[in-house]
């Protein structure tokens, strides 16, 4: 049976993973707060992978740095990445649900981020598949 992503689940990894990587810029020591059991084991696996998570973001980045990304848009990005190369999650599941909440919560008034996002994640859809 194939596994199905909770929205709210979503949503609080993501905003601990964008305080957790906002603390780290600023050196100083960031203590998650979880409502969802489930979302704090993600958010924990994510971390536990986040360095072969930020390569296989970084080898599908042209032009373009990790780093350079917002916040929010990383947070989203590696969530998505470890959710595609770490489980059984359907990837045209979890692009969706991160292209909508990027939507939600990061698009300017151009609409350009959600459309980049889509690609990013497409791009590494196809190379998880290689």
């Amino acid at each position: 049976m194939e596994k199905r992503i909770k929205d709210d689940v979503y949503i609080e990894v993501m905003t601990n993973l964008y305080q957790y990587d906002l603390y780290q810029d600023g050196d100083l020591h960031f203590i998650p707060f979880f409502e969802l059991q489930e979302a704090h084991d993600l958010y924990q696996a994510v971390l536990d992978n986040l360095q072969a998570v930020d390569q296989t973001i970084e080898a599908n980045l042209f032009d373009y740095r990790l780093s350079r990304l917002a916040y929010l848009d990383r947070a989203l990005i590696r969530l998505a990445t470890y959710q595609m190369q770490f489980t059984d999650v359907a990837k045209a599941i979890v692009i969706n649900v991160v292209v909508e909440l990027t939507k939600t919560y990061s698009n300017l008034d151009d609409q350009k981020q959600h459309r980049f996002t889509n690609r990013l994640l497409d791009n590494i859809a196809k190379s998880l598949e290689e």
